[in-house]
């Protein structure tokens, strides 16, 4: 079995609190298990990587995630606190995006799965679906040392149910927008004094969630696509106080932006901004307007429509429930969310997303997540063991520029097994004293790694 070194077993000493003694024994050979074994992460995988494979008590450690009591919600504020205390400096904006994700299931007795769109798959064009499990995942857009992107670090990830699954399992749906709320309420309430961006695709521009930011006692700033055939409008004139009768909402309505965009009175600006690590020319047209959709109260916003005058991108348009934010602060806020779709892509690829066996309720409400805290804390515990410069893997064929998730995870790796060796070796570089265990699961992970 690995041996986790002191500064190691500090770290995940705090997530302690969470949890009884037995329980958290459990859990931590649970973490290190999960982040040794290569492919299919299962908890049986886990305990033949920890050299438990012939325990008969392997009952114990699947109890862990279907039946022992803990609260996710405590494990999520206790990862938020890590990563800011490892990434944010005092006074740095807490930078949240937000976005789903589906993890393919099917079964039975997964009561929980239903059809959703497969953004993967899909096409503008062609839309395609999957039966699965939809995850929202909020994460935590942080910059790295060994990087020139940033990361999004996952720390809160809730199911949402399809209305038929609702209905059918009689529970009360709830939609994105809602779970959205809910999260960011929670956050806001975990960190009442920081400045909060949350970040989302178009499917979190919504009037309510802009609502909902604005009027929280410190308000979060909310920065989303804005369809181009919105509902713009002046604000209102000030009336006088002889006028009777109820206050305008909203004053005459605004050019729609699809319009501005072939108005050729249009007032464009230049500028130049780094997008996904290239540096881009683009013109654009901002403005403060309010949002009304019909039965719903206006709200306030920033636009920023923006085109490229290469036409490497399509014209799109952006807000911001601030609507004291720069035009360019908007723009590079929302490319920000990129990131989270890359966390994805890693989570399948090196932490074997989607290969989750479990199929009780409370198993799978709870997999998930902890699959995606082990990401940030993979993440984390690289940052504690390497602050400046982290170990890149380099080819004759191919240079990286910067370390990427699968080199944390290997220097993260190589640091749990390197814990094994026996501290009375000789000083030889050529020979070293490791454990029989350790040669054992070493060499059956490469030999069964598929």
């Amino acid at each position: 079995m690995p041996n986790p070194s002191p500064e190691i077993i500090q770290l995940l000493s705090v997530f302690s609190v969470a949890f009884t003694a037995p329980t958290f024994a459990k859990v931590l050979v649970l973490i290190l298990g999960t982040i040794l074994t290569p492919g299919r992460r299962t908890v049986t995988a886990a305990l033949r990587m920890m050299g438990l494979g012939n325990d008969k008590h392997f009952g114990n450690y699947h109890r862990v995630l279907n039946r022992d009591y803990w609260s996710p919600w405590v494990v999520s504020k206790i990862l938020l606190g890590l990563i800011i205390l490892f990434f944010l400096p005092t006074g740095m904006p807490l930078i949240l995006a937000i976005d789903e994700t589906l993890e393919r299931r099917r079964g039975q007795q997964i009561k929980y799965k239903g059809w959703f769109r497969d953004a993967i798959l899909s096409t503008r064009e062609h839309v395609v679906t999957a039966l699965g499990l939809r995850w929202i995942c909020l994460a935590v857009v942080v910059p790295v040392p060994w990087s020139q992107r940033t990361w999004a670090l996952p720390f809160m990830i809730v199911l949402a149910l399809g209305k038929k699954t609702s209905a059918k399992l009689n529970k009360r749906h709830h939609t994105i927008v809602q779970w959205a709320e809910y999260m960011i309420d929670k956050v806001r309430r975990w960190q009442p004094e920081r400045e909060i961006i949350l970040v989302g695709d178009g499917s979190y521009a919504a009037i309510v969630l802009a609502h909902r930011c604005q009027r929280l006692k410190k308000p979060v700033q909310l920065v989303s696509r804005l369809r181009l055939d919105a509902r713009l409008f002046d604000l209102p004139s000030p009336q006088p106080k002889s006028k009777r009768g109820p206050k305008p909402q909203k004053g005459a309505r605004q050019s729609q932006l699809s319009q501005r965009l072939k108005d050729p009175q249009t007032a464009w600006k230049k500028l130049k901004v780094i997008l996904y690590g290239k540096e881009h020319k683009i013109e654009f047209v901002t403005g403060v307007s309010l949002w009304h959709t019909p039965g719903q109260a206006p709200v306030s916003l920033r636009w920023v429509l923006v085109r490229s005058p290469e036409d490497s991108f399509e014209p799109a348009a952006f807000f911001c429930s601030n609507t004291r934010a720069s035009a360019k602060q908007i723009i590079v806020w929302f490319c920000l969310r990129w990131n989270i779709e890359i966390t994805f892509e890693e989570m399948r690829a090196c932490l074997g997303f989607e290969t989750q066996r479990q199929w009780s309720d409370r198993a799978i409400e709870r997999t998930t997540p902890c699959l995606f805290g082990i990401f940030s804390l993979v993440v984390i515990m690289a940052k504690l063991l390497y602050p400046e410069n982290l170990p890149v893997r380099q080819t004759s064929w191919y240079k990286k520029d910067g370390a990427t998730f699968s080199d944390a995870l290997a220097a993260v790796r190589s640091h749990l097994w390197s814990g094994s060796n026996y501290n009375r070796s000789p000083q030889n570089p050529d020979l070293l004293l490791i454990p029989q265990a350790t040669l054992s699961s070493l060499l059956e992970s490469a030999c069964y790694s598929l």
